[in-house]
């Protein structure tokens, strides 16, 4: 008999999992919990995880997105889907959008329940990506302001703050161009394939025409061709008969056929040898090694030798304030210090916690027989028994960390939108500032992507035909926000733009670490400490859509083992939310982003603790045994 769970959000998961199984009609249907994206593959579903504590915004997530699951589980036939699907990417971010609103709206009208379940879905969500603070619909993303109004006027339903934003941003312009073929919506909801074309109709009618690729509905003009040309040769004896005489002229005379190849083949070897007497050339090849092959192409990733990149040639590596002019710079500096004012006296507080500790260890020896400084107590022996003898002083000599470098690198995607990203940001500033007090260089980085599913790279790889497992297709943006040999005080500013609205994009960590960690062993100090703070696994929506499931993953864990194996830089992480034990051996998850500020100082002030024991006990370092 089983020991029953003392976990008191067991019994919530259970009967969740098991009304999804009834609500998607799939009683194989594998449902667990996890930090990691929600979604469905193949007869597995992957929920919100839901915390002992149980809080009401948990429990109102994982019911939605449990909701919106098994409706698309439900209604969704994949391959009336593929069929329709058009290959642009605009074009398919809008054709997706409408598809999962089309679900949800099927489902409300026979279970009205789920319709306000997946309200705090997508209030969660849009929350977590800021759409409320939008105001501008260039910022705002069309193909999300489709889908929330295709579902919008199946249902009738308001949607929530800001996915009503983002929507009404939009809605005038969409309405305009696909009025029309809006009116028609109801007629097309119950029938997947009707709904595709529906779909079809309003991105050409929004002007993304040319990405729908050929009509799936258009009659295959080419193979007609062919066979009525087949029937034409059939019915037409005088083209039989040409073909059978033309075969047998060419069989004739095969000995005819033989001297016109050859005088054809000697006319050619004289022109040969007229051209090579013409150019002074030589026919004969010098003597000597036939000419080396060049070198194959150096890999992309030291950690692994397979890991693939479509292109790269729209990567960038870009200094912060080469994104913002200075004046919105300082504007969002001070959006940032206005949005963290309340922090900053608890983060000042641990900065200078880790400030003592750090000077602690700094002033720890004396330089003696000095001839000023502080009296020397313990030789004074020494004068009472010689009065000729000069007094004694010491001096307190400082053990700076002249040796030691430390990079942040900060995870700016999407997800990090909001307060997990402002938290970051001022963090890193205060621990910048107090490290360089302490003589301690300080390099901030930020990662993300340069577009949203793709980029210039998808483009190149649609143009060209799809190949098959193309590996990383998007275009990385990697930044610098400070380098490690400019002072805190010059670069200040430039922790402003992670503020900035469509900075925040998708993440490909596995990449980003490599970066940083080669940057490091380009430095010159002793000791390199690098820090990566994350919310989540590596996640590019283009990338894993045509490649395995785990490529980004595995990518960020062959990373991790080559810079833990090479111990030329220590590395640590902090999870935002997520669990990040399971790749980092020194690391740390905080459920709540006010944590981050002592997570990181307290990370900090163990590496330098001189007391193996006691760094193992702050970071939570698991040893075997």
């Amino acid at each position: 008999m089983s020991k029953p769970s003392d976990n008191p959000a067991d019994p919530f998961k259970k009967a969740l999992a098991e009304a999804t199984k009834v609500m998607a009609d799939d009683t194989e249907l594998s449902v667990t919990y996890s930090m990691d994206p929600s979604g469905v593959s193949g007869d597995a579903m992957r929920l919100p995880q839901v915390s002992r504590r149980m809080s009401r915004e948990e429990v109102l997530h994982a019911r939605g997105t449990a909701d919106a699951l098994a409706l698309r589980h439900k209604y969704h036939d994949a391959a009336t889907h593929a069929r329709y699907v058009p290959p642009g990417e605009m074009a398919r971010d809008i054709y997706e959008a409408m598809e999962t609103a089309r679900c949800e709206a099927v489902g409300a009208r026979t279970m009205p329940g789920t319709a306000s379940n997946i309200d705090h879905k997508i209030a969660a969500e849009a929350q977590r990506q800021g759409f409320e603070q939008i105001t501008d619909a260039a910022d705002a993303p069309l193909a999300t302001a489709a889908g929330y109004l295709i579902r919008h006027l199946a249902t009738g339903r308001d949607m929530p703050a800001g996915a009503q934003n983002v929507m009404e941003l939009w809605r005038g312009f969409i309405e305009a161009e696909a009025g029309a073929t809006l009116d028609t919506l109801q007629d097309t909801l119950a029938d997947q394939g009707k709904f595709a074309r529906f779909a079809r109709q309003v991105i050409e009618d929004l002007g993304y025409g040319d990405q729908l690729g050929d009509d799936p509905d258009a009659p295959d003009d080419e193979s007609e061709d062919d066979v009525e040309q087949d029937a034409e040769d059939e019915d037409d004896p005088d083209s039989a008969g040409q073909d059978e005489s033309e075969s047998d002229e060419a069989d004739a005379d095969p000995e005819q056929s033989q001297d016109e190849q050859q005088d054809a083949s000697q006319a050619q070897v004289s022109m040969d040898e007229q051209a090579d007497e013409d150019s002074g050339e030589e026919t004969e090849l010098p003597d000597g090694e036939a000419p080396l092959e060049p070198p194959a192409p150096q890999p992309v990733s030291d950690a692994d030798p397979d890991y693939r990149v479509y292109s790269i040639d729209h990567d960038e590596e870009i200094n912060a304030e080469d994104l913002a002019e200075p004046v919105e710079l300082e504007r969002l500096r001070a959006y940032l210090d206005q949005q963290l004012e309340p922090l900053k006296g608890a983060v000042s507080r641990l900065a200078n916690k880790l400030q003592r500790r750090l000077q602690a260890q700094q002033s720890r020896s004396w330089e003696f027989d000095r001839e000023e400084g502080i009296l020397d107590a313990g030789r004074l022996a020494r004068v009472v028994a010689n009065p000729t003898t000069p007094l004694s002083f010491k001096v307190e000599k400082e053990t700076e960390f002249r040796d030691t470098v430390v990079t942040l690198l900060l995870d700016n995607s999407g997800s990090m939108r909001g307060r997990p990203i402002s938290i970051a940001a001022i963090c890193a500033d205060v621990l910048a500032r107090t490290l360089e007090r302490c003589n301690v260089k300080v390099e901030i980085l930020g990662f993300t992507t340069r577009a949203w599913k793709g980029g210039q790279s998808r483009e190149a790889w649609l143009a060209e035909g799809r190949p098959q497992l193309p590996g990383r297709l998007n275009d990385l943006r990697h930044i610098v926000y400070k380098s490690a040999d400019n002072p805190m005080r010059r670069t200040r500013q430039n922790l402003g733009l992670m503020m900035k609205e469509g900075l925040l994009k998708e993440n490909i960590d596995g990449e980003a670490l490599e970066w940083a960690h080669r940057r490091m062993l380009q430095r010159r100090e002793a000791r390199k400490i690098l820090m990566v703070i994350s919310d989540g696994a590596p996640v590019d929506d283009s990338t894993l859509s045509v490649n395995p499931a785990n490529y980004l993953e595995k990518h960020l864990r062959d990373v991790i083992a080559m810079v833990e194996k090479r111990r030329a830089v220590e590395l640590l992480a902090i999870g935002i939310g997520h669990d990040v034990t399971r790749y980092y051996d020194r690391a740390v998850t905080i459920t709540d982003v006010d944590q981050l500020a002592g997570a990181m100082t307290e990370q900090l002030a163990a590496l330098f603790d001189s007391d193996p024991r006691a760094r193992a006990r702050v970071m939570g370092i698991r040893r075997a045994g």
